[in-house]
């Protein structure tokens, strides 16, 4: 018989970015919530409101904090600020993306893409899950019997469940299911991670032609990560 979970982690991905240049922004500042990201930070903080969640924390980037933001007003908490579930490193940072001004059509970029298992182009997988398992264990503690929340990005998310369910971090982050205001639940029984489920309170707000999308700003320009996947 499976032990009923007495602590869940929710690993929350922020909303949409308002990113007319498609600059892949990374971990710099400056990149907030469009007015439809904000749209699904309510709707997710709507969904999320009446759970036992005694525990909001939030990556310190602006589009995380901001997506945190009302899922703590409704729940009258202070949104803690923990470094460990920040976007991974990644050496395209401050790249455009769109699609007639791609920086991988440059061959100088092409050197970056030798290793996807590493991957070559950025943050270590193993690295990534390691502060982010870090930051879920203090998350657990904290809430203990209850319920936690950390805001998060697309990435860090996607490698940390792909870790707790024993798969390759090898993948098509077109296929990554982590969309924009997900909602990625690690449920506890004592320290243990008995299951992991995943819901998606703002679907219905993300267009359709870029729900599959990797790029974090979802608006429907490749990544490097796509772009290197799909080219070989």
């Amino acid at each position: 018989m499976t032990a009923t979970p007495d602590t869940i982690v929710h690993l929350v991905r922020h909303g949409e970015v308002y990113n007319p240049d498609g600059v892949l922004y990374g971990r710099r500042d400056g990149f907030h919530l469009s007015d439809l990201g904000k749209q699904m930070a309510e709707r997710t903080a709507g969904a999320l409101a009446s759970r036992d969640i005694t525990v909001v924390r939030s990556s310190p980037l602006e589009r995380a904090q901001e997506t945190a933001a009302p899922l703590a007003s409704a729940l009258g908490v202070e949104v803690g600020i923990e470094p460990r579930v920040i976007e991974s490193e990644n050496k395209f940072e401050g790249m455009r993306f769109l699609r007639g001004d791609n920086a991988l059509r440059n061959p100088a970029t092409w050197r970056l893409l030798w290793n996807p298992f590493r991957p070559s182009w950025g943050e270590p997988y193993a690295e990534i899950v390691e502060r982010m398992l870090a930051a879920v264990r203090d998350a657990r503690a904290a809430a203990e019997g209850h319920e936690a929340v950390l805001v998060s990005h697309q990435l860090p998310i996607w490698t940390t469940r792909l870790a707790v369910e024993g798969r390759s971090f090898l993948h098509d982050p077109r296929k990554r299911q982590c969309t924009l205001c997900s909602v990625t639940s690690l449920h506890f029984v004592g320290e243990v991670i008995s299951q992991v489920s995943y819901s998606e309170p703002a679907i219905d707000l993300i267009p359709k032609k870029d729900r599959d999308d990797p790029f974090s700003a979802g608006s429907g320009r490749p990544s490097p990560e796509s772009t290197q996947a799909t080219e070989g």
